[in-house]
């Protein structure tokens, strides 16, 4: 498959009205969220000149607790490396917002345009066609061949999917763990792959039986709220596994897994979950309490590489892979359950991880980027 999903939170201050969005916010100020480890590290000389970094949001908004906020941590990043660059966005409401809020910032002169999501894939790849000295970045997505001013910037999450569900596997005191997504996207069930594939590896290692509700990798069928922002759905859905006793949660959907932390939260101590894209400690700290851990992917700190480069003037295009290996993506500490999580699971997560980076356990995920 080749196509393509700490600092501390501030406050969204500054809101300005684009004419040629009617749907669509600008701002160039932070959201709430902090970014996850992972990616590459930048030096090199400062710009000697002014950059404004923009960036189109995906339906699920600036504020997500998700890829949207990690992208936009990534302009802020920058921001602070390089006081010369400019943070802002555009906010889509529907998809229908992408193409004129891309060409908006296009008209604005900015000196990258980060585009969010799977969902932009066919626009982005439009404008840059269109605009061959227009700098782009996407996240989610990645082209073949690779685009000379688009950097892709794409994640196998299948890897730490897989972490994650070995963890919840041995975590779960009922033999059943679940998973949703918001929309089926390869962005979103390659983290779905992984999970199922670490529980079944975890079965393998302990000759046990947990199960796995909302997923089937070999079909590729499941559990979708159908977008990424209705939290009443996410507590539905998480309610109807909790029922059929999944005590383990892995929503995949952005804003609508606050719903699944809702309803979890609601069970009091016997059901926990795993957060996704963010350390959820940080991007939803209300219900850290909550979170074993979280599925991680470098996004911000990719971002922040994609706007310094066009800052310093080496930007190029292609395809970045965020991988175990290059720590791009991973699990997040375990904050509140460092201590209830025993030692051997562990040391055995761990295992896993040297083993998939060595390519001795191989992920099956047919979601997986390649190029």
């Amino acid at each position: 498959m080749t196509r393509w999903t700490k600092t501390a939170a501030v406050a969204l201050v500054t809101v300005l009205v684009v004419a040629a969005c009617s749907k669509s916010k600008t701002t160039t100020t932070s959201p709430t969220t902090k970014a996850p480890a992972g990616g590459t590290t930048t030096t090199g000389p400062k710009s000697t000149g002014t950059l404004t970094a923009c960036m189109v949001t995906d339906t699920g908004g600036i504020d997500d607790r998700s890829f949207n906020a990690s992208s936009y941590q990534g302009l802020t990043d920058a921001k602070a490396a390089d006081p010369n660059v400019t943070p802002k966005y555009l906010q889509s409401t529907a998809q229908s917002d992408y193409v004129p809020n891309i060409n908006s910032l296009i008209q604005q002169k900015c000196g990258i345009v980060v585009t969010v999501g799977f969902l932009m894939g066919d626009s982005t790849q439009a404008a840059a066609k269109a605009n061959p000295t227009q700098n782009f970045a996407i996240v989610d997505y990645s082209y073949s061949p690779s685009l000379p001013n688009v950097k892709a910037l794409v994640f196998n999450t299948a890897e730490a999917g897989f972490l994650g569900g070995y963890l919840a596997a041995g975590m779960s005191k009922t033999g059943s763990v679940a998973t949703f997504g918001g929309i089926k996207l390869p962005t979103v069930t390659i983290y779905m792959d992984g999970y199922a594939e670490g529980v079944a590896y975890y079965n393998t290692k302990h000759s046990t039986k947990v199960q796995v509700l909302g997923w089937d990798e070999k079909t590729q069928n499941g559990t979708f709220t159908g977008d990424f922002t209705d939290q009443g759905k996410g507590k539905n859905v998480t309610q109807t596994f909790i029922q059929q006793g999944a005590d383990i949660i892995f929503p995949v959907a952005g804003n609508v897994g606050l719903g699944a932390a809702a309803a979890v939260q609601q069970n009091g101590n016997s059901v926990h979950m795993l957060w996704v894209d963010t350390d959820g400690c940080v991007s939803a700290p209300q219900y850290c309490a909550l979170f074993v851990s979280s599925v991680e992917k470098g996004i911000a700190v990719s971002v922040k590489q994609a706007v310094l480069d066009a800052a310093n003037g080496t930007f190029t295009g292609g395809n970045y892979i965020g991988r175990l290996a290059n720590d791009g993506v991973g699990l997040a500490p375990f904050h509140n359950f460092d201590s209830q999580v025993p030692a051997a699971l562990k040391t055995e997560i761990e295992q896993a991880k040297t083993d998939i980076i060595a390519g001795n356990i191989k992920i099956t995920s047919p979601s997986q980027p390649t190029s």
